[in-house]
């Protein structure tokens, strides 16, 4: 694990896989405490409001490319990992997932072996435009494609 710091591409891409394909696009309901005014538009006290976390990864304020997949979002001008503010994959706050530093370092983990241990190939020809997720209800879902994994 201690490699993690050393592969910033690796990070990278992780990161960059997890703000294109984000597989649950809203953050966890919140209810509103008080009447609220917001640009307009009067909020009762009680209301649930879902915000949406995906909105934030497609912002071309804080990502150059954020219809494209590019692992450069999360790099600086020497190639060094770079946390960018506006990756909101776990939330945000105190509602943020209590499993985030876990399943960072299960996701590297996995990605990793796979890695060093296959070379993987795909019978599907792609396009950019083939692989964004597409929103299924409350879930982003990849679309379907064969992999093979062949042993090193």
């Amino acid at each position: 694990m201690s490699d993690r710091f050393e592969m910033p591409y690796t990070q990278a891409v992780i990161h960059e896989v997890q703000r294109f394909c984000d597989i649950v696009p809203f953050n966890v309901p919140h209810m509103v405490t008080k009447d609220t005014m917001f640009r307009g538009y009067y909020i009762p006290k009680g209301t649930d409001v879902y915000t949406l976390l995906c909105t934030v990864h497609r912002e071309t304020m804080h990502f150059a490319t954020p219809y494209k997949f590019n692992p450069s979002h999360f790099l600086d001008e020497n190639g060094q990992f770079q946390k960018n503010d506006a990756f909101m994959a776990f939330s945000v706050g105190k509602r943020s997932c209590p499993g985030e530093d876990l399943a960072r370092m299960e996701i590297f983990i996995f990605l990793t072996t796979i890695l060093q241990n296959f070379t993987l190939t795909s019978k599907t020809e792609f396009s950019e435009a083939d692989v964004a997720p597409k929103l299924k209800g409350f879930l982003n879902t990849p679309i379907k494609y064969e992999l093979s994994f062949i042993p090193r």
